[in-house]
Parts: C-alpha cells; sequence; structure tokens
C-alpha cells in the first residue's frame, strides 16, 4: 500500500527485457536507505518486488501482466521515474490509499499555465469514467493527484511547482502515456452497488429494462 507521496526520482540504468517480461535496474536520485529484498516499491505507479539491491540501487521484475497495463515497458536507459516505498503503519497519510495496481494508460492530450501552475489534461478509457469524480482522487505516474474536472473519458489537474519539481511531470508533453490508477474505495463502493444498479437498470436506454427498484426491494437487501 502506498499513499501517492513520491519520495524522489529514480534512473533506470538498465533494461534486460526477455521476452515479454523485462528486468529493470533503477538508481534512487536521492538517499534510499534500508532496502530489503522482497520489499514493494511503487515504480511511476506500479508495485514491483525489490530482488537484489546495493547502494542506492535495486532491481526489479515486471511480469508479462505489467508490462501489458502500465508504460514501464516503454522506459529506456536514462529515463527518470518517480519512486514511492511502501506506507509503514504509523507513517502519516498525506496523499490517499494507492495500490500500486495500475488501471489503465492515460494519454496527456493538453497542457496549461495557471499561475505558477500548470493544467493537465489527459484522456482515459471510458470504462473507467465512474470512478473519475470532480475534486476526487487520481494517481497518475505514481503521484497522488485531485482531479480538478472530468468527464467520461477525461480528468484535468492543477500541479502546484513543487510536484514538478519533485516528480517527472515537468517531462510530460502532450502524447505522454503516463499510469492510471483510480481511488481504491471508489472501486469498492462501485462492486458493491453492482448487484442493485444493475437490478434498478441505472444507465438506462438501449433496450434495457425498467427500474425494479422499489421500498421492498430495498427492505429485502437490508436498506
Amino acid at each position: 500500500m502506498f499513499t501517492g507521496l513520491i519520495q524522489g526520482k529514480g534512473r533506470v540504468v538498465t533494461v534486460e527485457a526477455r521476452g515479454a517480461e523485462t528486468r529493470l535496474k533503477l538508481r534512487a536520485l536521492f538517499e534510499l536507505k534500508n532496502i530489503t529484498p522482497g520489499e514493494s516499491i511503487a515504480v511511476n505507479g506500479a508495485c514491483l518486488t525489490v530482488e537484489n539491491y546495493g547502494d542506492n540501487w535495486f532491481t526489479v521484475y515486471a511480469s508479462a501482466e505489467t508490462l501489458q497495463h502500465t508504460s514501464l515497458g516503454a522506459l529506456k536507459t536514462g529515463a527518470e521515474v518517480n519512486l514511492e516505498r511502501a506506507l509503514a503503519l504509523g507513517d502519516r497519510l498525506g496523499g490517499h490509499l494507492v495500490s500500486g495496481h495500475v488501471d489503465c494508460l492515460a494519454s496527456v492530450t493538453d497542457i496549461k499555465p495557471a499561475g505558477e501552475s500548470r493544467v493537465y489534461t489527459l484522456a482515459f478509457p471510458a470504462e473507467y469514467g465512474q470512478l473519475v469524480v470532480p475534486k476526487g482522487s487520481i494517481t497518475l505516474d505514481g503521484i497522488s493527484l485531485t482531479v480538478n474536472d472530468c468527464g467520461p473519458e477525461f480528468l484535468s489537474v492543477n500541479i502546484i511547482p513543487a510536484t514538478q519539481r519533485e516528480t517527472t511531470i515537468s517531462g510530460w508533453t502532450p502524447g505522454t502515456k503516463v499510469n492510471m490508477e483510480t481511488d481504491l474505495i471508489g472501486k469498492y463502493v462501485r462492486n458493491m452497488l453492482g448487484p442493485w444498479l444493475a437490478a434498478s437498470g441505472v444507465g438506462g436506454g438501449g433496450g434495457k429494462p425498467a427500474s425494479k427498484l422499489s421500498m421492498d426491494f430495498l427492505r429485502e437487501h437490508g436498506f
């Protein structure tokens, strides 16, 4: 579990592709102490397991499944990445609950200045639209951010100067693909409500049945 507060950037030292899988050697560009084999580190928001380590460097393995759903397969030697170690009990939860399990890739479509900040607009697959809400939390390349505005297939975020300096966002340009993880709590809520939403015909149209939601239905299901 992570918080989306990036501890610092790292640099890709080597990329060892093995068919549909990859091993990465990463060097932290900040002091990274007491690494242990098997610990979890989020690399651009993807939770990976430390295999080997040394003085401020470590190696991780990215499976075919990970490469299919993230941008890690596009990393080249010398690329910079966002790094965050797993949350320890008792730490401040300064961002939001982040699992490190990327949902999809989002694409930067527009960047506009807003005072000292920048507003980034990104497009994403419509199937995730219900999990993105105004002023809700979103994780982009491992960074916990607040959604400014959104629609079924887009969102915008305001990036303050500190975040521009301390993460890889400063290198984003239109067309950049970033790892997106929607809010963990929102996923559970949608999953729990799924049977009731289906029964009530929420969404309507397209030949869907009329709503079955009634007082008797609610009482029967404990509401």
